[in-house]
C-alpha cells in the first residue's frame, strides 16, 4: 500500500470533513411535539435557534405539559440533526470509496 497516498486521502478526507461541517452550520433543523403545539429549530451546530409555542398551551396549571413538550421538541430536532450529519458523512465516505459502515474517530 501506498503511504503516499494513504496520506493523502486522509487529507482529501479531511477537507471534506470540515467543509460538510461548515455547511451543516448553516442548516436549521426543526423538531416538534404534541402535534405541532410546540416547534424547536437548532442550528446545525445544535444551538437553539427559535421556539414556537401554541398560545393554548399557556396555561398555569399545566407547566409540566409545556416542559415536556419542549423536551420532546427539542430530542426530535437533535434526531433529525444526527440523522443528517450521518447521512452526510456516508454520502462524503461513499464518494471517497472507504466501505459501507466504517467509522471515522470522533463519530
Amino acid at each position: 500500500m501506498d503511504i503516499m497516498k494513504m496520506m493523502k486521502q486522509a487529507k482529501d478526507m479531511q477537507e471534506k470533513m470540515q467543509t460538510m461541517q461548515a455547511e451543516m452550520a448553516d442548516e436549521t433543523i426543526d423538531g416538534s411535539a404534541g402535534g405541532g403545539m410546540v416547534t424547536v429549530t437548532l442550528s446545525g451546530k445544535g444551538e437553539l435557534s427559535g421556539l414556537k409555542i401554541d398560545p393554548s398551551l399557556l396555561v398555569p396549571d399545566d407547566v409540566e405539559i409545556l416542559e415536556d413538550l419542549l423536551i420532546a421538541a427539542h430530542s426530535d430536532a437533535k434526531m433529525k440533526a444526527d440523522q443528517m450529519m450521518a447521512e452526510k458523512t456516508q454520502s462524503m465516505m461513499q464518494g471517497m470509496g472507504l466501505p459501507p459502515g466504517m467509522k471515522l474517530p470522533g463519530m
